[in-house]
C-alpha cells in the first residue's frame, strides 16, 4: 500500500503536513514521486479547506497498475486540474472531457492528494509525458497556468494574423504573451503602469499600453482577441472601443462576482465573451509540445516542498510580490 507525505490547508489557513495512504494500484493507476509543483492563485482559494493543495504537478513514475500501457518506470510526467472523467458521455467522446458532468476536478474530488506532496497516485489516462526540453520547475506551472492560456488561444481558433490583447503581466499573462507571440500574432499588452513594459516586450509583446488613470486607450490596431488574466475585471467602457468587430473576450481569472459588460457595445460590434476552463488532454499535450519547441518557460521563484516553504510562497503570492509563478521543489 503506497503512502506519501502531503501538505493540506486548514480552517485557520495554516499549512498542515500529513500522510496519505492508498490501496495497492489497480487499473491504470500510476504511483508518482513528486519532484515539483506550481503554485496557482486557485490554491489560495482552498487554503482554508481540509484538503491537500496543489494541482500543477510534475513527478517521476515509480510503479504502475496492471492496466497501464503507455508509461514506464522513470518517465517524467505532469498533471493538472482534472484527474478523471466518465469516458462515455458526449463531452468525453468529442474530446471535451473538462466539461464532463462526472469530471473529477481539483477542489471537488481526490481531496486526499494533490501536487503539494512528495507522492501521488493518478490515472495514466490523465498524465502527460514531459518533453525533454522542459525542466521540472518550468513544466509544473504549465500544467494549469500554461494550459489555461493556451486553451483559450488554441481551442477558439486564434489566427496568426490576429492582434491579441493580453491584460495583465502576471502568472497567466506572462505565459499568454509568449504563446500568442510564438503563434505569430501581434501582441498588445495592457497593464496598469509602465513598470513591466520592458519585460513584456522581451517576452514577445509588440505594443504596451498603460491603463491606470487613462480616459481613453489607443492601440495601433483594434484587438481581435483579449485574454483577461488580471485578478479583477477591467473598466469595460475603456476596453470596448479598442475591440475589433467580431472580437472575442476570454475572462480567464477566477472571480466570484458577476460579469458585467456594456450591452450596446457587445451587440453592435458582435463581440463574443467566451468562457473556458483548463485544457482538454488533447490540447494539454499540444501545449507541452509547443512550449518545448518554442522554449516557452515561466519565470519562476523556487521554494522547498516543506510546510515552511509552502507558507512562504503562499504569503508572497498573497502580497502580490511573486515573479511570476511560485514553484515548490522536492529536495
Amino acid at each position: 500500500m503506497p503512502s506519501f507525505t502531503v501538505f493540506k490547508g486548514s480552517k485557520d489557513g495554516s499549512i498542515q503536513q500529513s500522510e496519505t495512504k492508498k490501496n495497492d494500484l489497480t487499473g491504470d493507476q500510476v504511483l508518482l514521486k513528486v519532484t515539483a509543483s506550481g503554485l496557482c492563485g486557485t490554491d489560495m482559494h482552498y487554503r482554508t479547506s481540509d484538503m491537500v493543495l496543489g494541482h500543477e504537478g510534475v513527478g517521476i513514475v515509480e510503479s504502475l497498475g496492471p492496466d497501464a500501457k503507455y508509461l514506464k518506470k522513470g518517465d517524467r510526467v505532469g498533471w493538472g486540474y482534472e484527474h478523471d472523467s466518465c469516458g462515455h458521455c458526449e463531452q468525453c467522446l468529442k474530446g471535451s472531457e473538462t466539461y464532463c458532468a462526472e469530471r473529477a476536478m481539483y477542489g471537488y474530488a481526490d481531496l486526499d492528494q494533490g501536487s503539494f506532496a512528495k507522492g501521488a497516485v493518478w490515472r495514466e489516462a490523465f498524465l502527460f509525458k514531459i518533453p525533454d526540453g522542459l525542466p521540472d520547475e518550468a513544466a509544473a506551472p504549465l500544467q494549469c497556468g500554461g494550459a489555461t492560456v493556451f486553451n483559450a488561444l488554441h481551442s477558439y481558433h486564434t489566427d496568426p494574423v490576429e492582434t491579441v490583447g493580453i491584460m495583465g503581466v502576471g502568472g497567466l499573462g506572462h505565459l499568454a504573451i509568449q504563446f500568442a507571440s510564438k503563434m505569430g500574432c501581434r501582441v498588445v499588452v495592457l497593464s496598469g503602469s509602465d513598470r513591466k513594459k520592458d519585460e513584456a516586450m522581451k517576452l514577445g509583446a509588440h505594443e504596451f499600453v498603460a491603463t491606470k488613470g487613462a480616459k481613453e486607450l489607443k492601440v495601433s490596431q483594434p484587438l481581435n482577441r483579449l485574454l483577461v488574466t488580471t485578478s479583477v475585471m477591467p473598466q469595460w467602457d475603456l476596453i470596448m472601443p479598442i475591440m475589433a468587430a467580431g472580437a472575442t473576450i476570454h475572462p480567464l481569472s477566477v472571480d466570484e462576482g458577476n460579469f458585467t459588460i456594456p450591452n450596446m457595445s457587445l451587440i453592435l460590434n458582435g463581440i463574443t465573451v467566451q468562457g473556458s476552463v483548463v485544457a482538454s488532454r488533447y490540447v494539454h499535450k499540444r501545449m507541452l509540445e509547443f512550449a518545448a519547441l518554442h522554449n516557452i518557460q515561466p519565470i519562476v521563484e523556487k521554494f522547498p516542498m516543506t510546510k515552511e516553504g509552502i507558507e512562504e510562497g503562499m504569503a508572497k503570492l498573497d502580497k502580490g510580490e511573486m515573479r511570476y509563478r511560485g514553484v515548490f521543489v522536492v529536495e
